[in-house]
């Protein structure tokens, strides 16, 4: 029992350390690129973006930490409206980046990125079972962010030109995946400091990429686009409300008793908050445009 004592303590520690590391490296990265020579219209919506995510996975883990409410309605619009805004951007802003510049090279990155996504999510819940240093979620969460910062880099990187809306839309699910995360450690008595290293993630990879000039042709940018669009997609698609006793917002919520009753009340409200999402970015194109 001290062995564990002290394999727990020890493990605080490192999520607590690793979380103001990360946040405050960020804080560095943004100062970089503000004053980087080259500095232009991508590397400051980068900037934006990363703190948005911040800002997002951060505020839903503090309102995940102090929330009491079981209830599962929260989680379902959160992951809902997040999913549907991802689908729809991924859709209508990557998807043709990537067919514009090559049909084919294009069409194979998406492949390459929906079964990067999945077999990325299915070592990651294999490595679930292993004795980490830091808590699975977080880290799950961490190995996400980073990988999709590093996307999102190589993105505005190429094409300075593209709008804020893709980015912030991309990101947007970072709300909801903050507060389910806190949820899960608060009911369990752990800690959501480590939260903070998933939070800059996007960051930390993304303007450290951003700021180092890649070659823009357009075979690469095909194979870029679609990779990354294949990529969101699957997120998109794993943040799809799961509506089943045992589920995702089952878990998520803490609820140990489901009716099929209010199952059936939340499908319909998934279904409603997935539309919604996708249709606020096509009103958010259309007003941006």
């Amino acid at each position: 029992m001290g062995i564990n004592l002290g394999m727990y303590l020890n493990n605080s520690r490192i999520e607590t350390l690793l979380g103001t590391i990360s946040t405050a490296l960020l804080v560095g990265l943004t100062v970089l690129a503000i004053v980087w020579p080259d500095s232009g219209d991508g590397l400051g919506k980068l900037v934006v973006i990363s703190w948005v995510a911040f800002a997002a996975m951060a505020g839903g883990a503090i309102v995940g930490t102090l929330s009491s409410d079981r209830h599962p309605r929260g989680l379902v619009w959160g992951y809902g409206l997040a999913s549907g805004a991802m689908v729809a951007s991924a859709a209508a802003f990557l998807v043709p980046q990537a067919i514009g510049q090559d049909p084919r090279l294009g069409g194979f990155g998406i492949a390459a990125g929906i079964l990067a996504g999945y077999n990325a999510h299915t070592i990651g819940h294999r490595l679930s079972h292993l004795d980490l240093p830091m808590d699975t979620t977080a880290t799950e969460l961490a190995a996400h962010a980073l990988s999709a910062g590093l996307i999102i880099g190589v993105i505005y990187g190429q094409m300075p030109e593209l709008g804020l809306l893709l980015g912030v839309a991309i990101v947007s699910h970072k709300g909801p995946a903050g507060y389910a995360a806190a949820r899960r450690l608060t009911l369990d008595g752990k800690s959501t400091v480590p939260l903070l290293l998933p939070a800059a993630g996007v960051g930390l990879t993304a303007l450290p990429v951003a700021l180092v000039a890649l070659p823009n042709t357009p075979t690469i940018n095909a194979v870029v686009f679609g990779f990354a669009a294949g990529v969101f997609l699957h997120v998109a698609m794993d943040f799809l409300p799961s509506c089943e006793v045992g589920g995702e917002i089952d878990q998520a919520a803490g609820v140990t008793e489901t009716s099929h009753e209010l199952l059936d009340r939340l499908r319909v409200q998934s279904v409603l908050s997935t539309t919604l999402g996708g249709i606020a970015v096509v009103i958010a194109w259309v007003l941006v445009a």
